[in-house]
């Protein structure tokens, strides 16, 4: 095993704060055993005052890191995959245990964002740490080579920065930023770690300010709301059109500040400030006012119960958010914001398209030239009282103005920079009626028409982040590719910058940039001069990317498959509406579900059919994954509700037996069958789940049969496959009796419980004994065409389409509606709640047979379909549909 392929087995992190312990619970998530050390605390709490204890106790000397473990356990949202997992950390104190760290094969620093106290903290660590050990410090933006500063040639090959992102469970990025002397061989066993046994996305960035994601992110936040200043929007505005309709997150812009917390962005943009030698981001980076203001009245966001935005309560008892003005800085309820581009934003698939929908106005609005010829002057233009021009950054690839006649001002665009010529076309007869058009003044932005003010203004601050990130290639990332991912894994951007520009067509952007006055990266140029048009390029299922001038080959991690590559090479056997039968390779195919949220309806049903046919007679075997923000959320709601509305008992039983009888297609498919569930998996996506003959578990799976929360019990086998579960099980030696194998079963699927984890599935019941949970989720496919290869090979073979299975009968489900008697007079239940329940008591206990009979699959399938219609046409589990399907939140009626 080489060195870098060996896995870290023992971590220590020091610092019990929330991103130490975060952090700490991350390491016990992927296996190891780690030590969290804080220093000792300097005054007694009160329960330790009574207790008699003195500040010499070891367990007040640990109470620090004791009580952030404890805290990991009940964290929301969960920082473990287990509350179990709590046990792999050892509380310690610095002052007294540091000898701990020479056991450590990494240690991880995670005090406060303090130059002073990391490097107290590092001479700790250099003193007691193993040679040949890794060390990190988990800094946001602090020169990573100065921390080195003094320290042993063995202390600096080892060393580097691990940026993670809080929550670090969650945020797949980690920026790992060497320094000079930081050895290639730690630096490729820090990646492969991070990547292999924490399951993220590593990029290593330069050591610059802040790094890539938050130099990006932050510049993109200080340049929209200096555009929001000069369009004159809301708050409320700005969101809507920089968030999904963007594909970017909800938080938006708005949100977001507060919820990273205003004061703690004036941190960041001072960071950059003072220490970037760019004298664009000098400009850019400086106190926005209104931060200040709001930061001086103790209006921090979320933290401090509001910001931007803050919730409060109605007169009627309701919680209602409030946005506030900008003009008067008073709050009022946030008002909706509806525009034609927002909504065509809305129905388009794929951040691409909703970018394209929402700017589909800008290639024929007016100019508004924002800048003269470099790129910070804007941000000076809106500030009179900044009167120091910005040069161009000399780091960058830039070429610096020539006096060539081409000039721009903020009145006008002189020629010859040449404008689009759509913009061109629309300004013909307003240049035609004055010999000065070009001179004139632009249109005021706040008096355009709303949609044209606001796909300008989506267009102007999204196009000056583009030209950021295209500046800083070669200064805080060596390539594009690192943009990029920082962007989509740290912000959770669907697509990066230079992703985001290919689709909105490189060279009709830079020629809209260029007539607006904006001086065009020289690399940028370069490309669009040799007659490229995008950044990216895929041939085949090699993707290339631009760097130095040439594309280069795109590495991807050897356990990843790429469906979308799969897809534009030809690979697709056949594909309907809602999902994609794909060839893998090695005569595994995959069935990839992709309609809207994934959600089952008749296309994918007739494509599970379809599967399971070609499958048995062409190939080797079948994959369940997709790469869809979400693995499937469930049936088509909206369909069985109006079915059921309109009394067509018919079609709803059709649909029933459609559903039930694809999934035991797939069961009785004589080649194995593997599925890869991620992040949601509900309700019908658990029962396209349960027919494999293996699961493979993302980390981050959310896997629960939910049916009750709207009124409803599973009906596509989702009961009768947790019968078999308990049968099975029930068979084991001391594993107790049907009916108490059964009745865990039952509580999971009646409250509706979900896993807040792949790993939980195991204690909700779900997990069998040959499912499995992997630390990567990107490589849930190559697990799963690895896992259906192993299975052929060893000469698979098809359950027994006539098997029995033993059932509970009714003994067991009289026991089962004893205890929703005794929860529905204990209030705990609402008589609804009560019918729903004991219809799923019916149905998993086999109705009133015998206790211990055995019944076919298709017996207990015909309890859920008659179960399932009764419950249908209940007006109270309409409403529950309705409401679920209006605010997508359970009603409980």
């Amino acid at each position: 095993m080489r060195h870098s392929d060996r896995p870290i087995r023992r971590a220590a992190v020091i610092g019990s704060g929330v991103m130490g312990a975060a952090i700490a619970g991350h390491l016990a998530n992927a296996g190891m055993r780690v030590t969290l050390l804080d220093i000792a605390p300097r005054a007694l709490t009160p329960e330790e005052e009574k207790a008699g204890l003195t500040l010499e106790r070891p367990e007040v000397r640990r109470r620090l890191a004791n009580t952030a473990i404890a805290k990991l356990k009940t964290s929301k949202p969960a920082a473990l995959y287990d509350a179990a997992f709590a046990n792999r950390i050892s509380p310690a104190c610095l002052e007294d245990d540091a000898a701990v760290l020479a056991d450590a094969e990494w240690i991880v620093e995670a005090v406060t964002e303090r130059q002073d106290i990391k490097r107290n903290v590092l001479d700790i660590i250099e003193r007691n740490r193993a040679l040949g050990s890794l060390v990190s410090t988990n800094t946001s933006g602090l020169s990573v080579t100065e921390l080195t500063d003094g320290r042993s040639s063995d202390f600096r090959q080892h060393f580097m920065a691990t940026h993670f992102f809080n929550p670090p469970r969650y945020m797949k990025l980690v920026e790992i930023v060497p320094t000079p002397d930081t050895d290639a061989s730690a630096l490729l066993r820090l990646t492969e770690v991070c990547e292999r046994q924490l399951g993220k996305g590593v990029v290593v960035a330069k050591d610059t300010p802040n790094f890539i994601a938050n130099r990006i992110g932050t510049y993109g936040m200080m340049v929209t709301l200096e555009e929001q200043e000069r369009f004159g929007l809301t708050v409320e505005e700005v969101d809507a059109l920089t968030g999904p309709a963007i594909g970017r997150p909800k938080t938006a812009t708005f949100r977001m500040l507060d919820l990273v917390g205003l004061d703690t962005l004036l941190h960041v943009v001072d960071n950059v400030r003072e220490r970037s030698s760019d004298p664009e981001d000098a400009s850019v980076f400086r106190r926005p006012p209104v931060l200040e203001r709001l930061v001086a009245e103790g209006r921090l966001g979320e933290k401090s119960g509001g910001g931007f935005y803050r919730k409060q309560r109605s007169a009627s008892g309701r919680r209602e958010i409030e946005a506030l003005s900008l003009q008067t800085h008073e709050y009022a309820p946030a008002a909706k914001v509806s525009s034609p581009i927002i909504d065509a934003s809305k129905a388009a698939k794929g951040a691409g398209a909703k970018a394209q929908a929402l700017l589909a106005g800008v290639w024929k609005a007016p100019i508004i030239p924002i800048s003269p010829l470099n790129p910070a002057a804007h941000a000076a233009s809106l500030s009179p009282e900044s009167q120091t021009p910005a040069a161009p950054n000399a780091g960058t690839q830039q070429q610096q103005p020539q006096s060539n006649g081409e000039t721009a001002s903020i009145t006008g665009i002189a020629e010859p920079i040449p404008a689009p010529a759509d913009a061109a076309s629309t300004n013909a007869s307003s240049k035609a009626a004055s010999p000065n058009a070009a001179a004139s003044a632009p249109p005021s932005p706040a008096a355009l028409p709303k949609d044209v003010r606001y796909a300008l203004f989506a267009w102007h601050s999204l196009k000056r982040t583009l030209l950021y990130a295209a500046r800083q290639v070669g200064v805080i990332a060596d390539n594009i590719v690192d943009i990029d991912r920082a962007m989509e894994w740290g912000f959770n951007w669907e697509l990066g910058p230079f992703a985001l520009w290919d689709s909105l067509g490189v060279e009709r952007t830079v020629n809209r940039m260029k007539a607006e006055g904006d001086e065009i990266p020289a690399w940028v140029a370069d490309w669009l001069a040799a007659g490229n048009r995008t950044f990216y390029q895929q041939e085949g299922l090699t993707r290339l990317y631009v760097s130095d001038g040439r594309y280069r080959e795109l590495q991807e991690p050897p356990d990843s498959i790429s469906l979308a590559a799969l897809k534009s090479s030809g690979r697709t056997v056949f594909s309907n509406t809602g999902a994609s039968l794909i060839d893998l390779g090695d005569d595994v195919a995959c069935l990839e579900f992709h309609s809207q949220n994934n959600a089952i309806g008749a296309d994918i049903l007739s494509a599970i059919r379809r599967s399971a046919e070609e499958v048995g007679r062409n190939w080797r075997g079948l994959v369940l994954a997709n790469e869809g923000r979400n693995f499937c959320v469930g049936a088509n709601l909206m369909l069985l509700l109006m079915e059921a509305q309109s009394g067509e008992w018919d079609e709803v039983e059709e649909i029933i037996r459609t559903f039930q009888d694809s999934m035991l297609r797939l069961k009785r498919l004589d080649r194995p069958v593997v599925a890869a569930p991620h992040r949601m998996t509900l309700g019908g996506g658990v029962e396209a789940c349960l027919p494999a003959d293996q699961i493979i578990f993302s980390p981050e799976t959310y896997y629960g049969l939910v049916e009750t929360g709207v009124g409803l019990i599973p009906a596509g086998g989702g009961c009768k496959e947790a019968a078999i579960m308990a049968a099975s099980r029930a068979t084991t030696r001391h594993a107790g009796s049907l009916h108490e194998q059964l009745v865990p079963l039952f509580e999971t699927i009646a409250m509706a419980k979900t896993t807040t984890s792949g790993y939980e599935a195991a204690s909700l019941g779900f997990k069998r004994p040959q499912d499995t949970v992997i630390a990567r989720q990107d490589a849930r496919i190559a697990e799963a065409k690895r896992a259906v290869l192993a299975l052929d090979q060893a000469g698979y073979t098809a359950p027994d389409p006539n098997a029995r299975i033993p059932i509970a009968g009714r003994e067991g489900k009289a026991i089962l509606l004893l205890a929703v008697d005794s929860m529905k007079r204990g209030g705990y239940i609402s008589a609804h709640d009560a019918r729903i329940a004991s219809k799923l008591a019916h149905v998993i206990a086999g109705g009133d047979a015998a206790p211990g009979a055995e019944v076919s699959e298709q017996y207990l399938l015909d309890l859920e379909c008659e179960a399932f219609l009764a419950l249908l046409g209940e007006p109270l589990t309409q409403q529950r549909m309705r409401y679920m399907l209006e605010t997508g939140k359970p009603l409980r009626n």
